[in-house]
């Protein structure tokens, strides 16, 4: 199969590749929801609830930036082997 088929089947998942072997994302990943889990501990049911409201609306804005960034570098790469094939 090519990239090309992969990519129409499902079998490319960037983000997932992304994080494969990305030791210094895992760690982060890690201190994060430790230090979260921690802070959750201390809130009373009502804090918890907007703490939830707010990592939902963190977790789109993510998402959000997230297909902006990979949108844009996708149009850079093409346009880079664009350039590249018809310049001399």
């Amino acid at each position: 199969m090519n990239e090309l088929e992969d990519l129409w089947y499902g079998n490319v998942i960037p983000y997932e590749q992304f994080l494969n072997g990305n030791h210094e994302y895992k760690q982060l990943l890690t201190r994060t929801v430790k230090h979260r889990d921690e802070f959750e501990a201390t809130l009373t049911n009502e804090q918890k609830t907007k703490l939830t409201d707010y990592d939902a609306a963190c977790a789109e804005l993510n998402s959000t930036s997230e297909l902006s960034a990979f949108s844009f570098g996708f149009r850079l790469g093409v346009k880079l082997m664009i350039e590249t094939i018809y310049s001399k």
